[in-house]
């Protein structure tokens, strides 16, 4: 699977924190019923490697993924639970030449020129940028790109409906993560109902 084309034809990256592995197959449902087969679950929580192995046997034509990862350690759990990608928060050498190692695709997160040139060296062209509205938004990203033409951006951080479709405009836009369809007081409640519906939502407003 090319992640990156499927990110980029999917547009939006569910940003996922389970407390529960019990809530994973039904979460993946409501995504994939939705028409977005597409979560990051995040490492926040002792939940997530469960999470992402329920999520890999029960939906395998799913692209799921890794959050929040902060170490080797989380990165193998993440690899052997069936984890197709990782993104980190930041960006850290030996997660990322982990990844690099064993062919799994890595968004390291950054917000600065230097974080950037890091990315280079290991010949990664598409950065998470994070925290996106704190940090700038759209106006930073544009202003990165002029020393840094070949980069790519996944914004995650302040991204909801409201400017969703402003950052996916922007050709140095890949997808946007977002958490908004997928709240964790929705996911707690147990109303994959809703989730269903506002990723629903979320996917016909990023397709119009």
């Amino acid at each position: 699977m090319d992640v990156e084309k499927r990110m980029e034809e999917l547009k939006i990256v569910p940003v996922v924190v389970l407390q529960s592995a019990a809530d994973a197959v039904p979460l993946a449902d409501a995504l994939t019923a939705a028409g977005l087969p597409l979560a990051e679950v995040t490492f926040r929580t002792e939940a997530a490697e469960e999470s992402i192995r329920r999520i890999a046997g029960a939906f395998p034509e799913m692209l799921v993924g890794a959050g929040t990862v902060s170490s080797v350690e989380q990165a193998v759990k993440a690899v052997e639970a069936g984890a197709k990608f990782l993104v980190s928060a930041g960006f850290q050498t030996d997660i990322t030449e982990f990844a690099l190692k064993k062919g799994i695709p890595i968004f390291p997160g950054v917000c600065t020129p230097t974080e950037l040139m890091m990315l280079l060296k290991y010949d990664l062209r598409v950065a998470k940028f994070f925290p996106a509205e704190q940090y700038g938004g759209l106006k930073t990203i544009r202003a990165l790109s002029g020393p840094f033409p070949q980069m790519r951006f996944m914004p995650t951080g302040g991204i909801h409906a409201g400017n969703v479709k402003e950052y996916l405009a922007d050709p140095r836009i890949i997808a946007c993560g977002g958490s908004w369809m997928v709240k964790d007081s929705l996911i707690k409640a147990g109303n994959f109902d809703e989730i269903r519906r506002l990723t629903a939502e979320a996917v016909n407003l990023v397709k119009g």
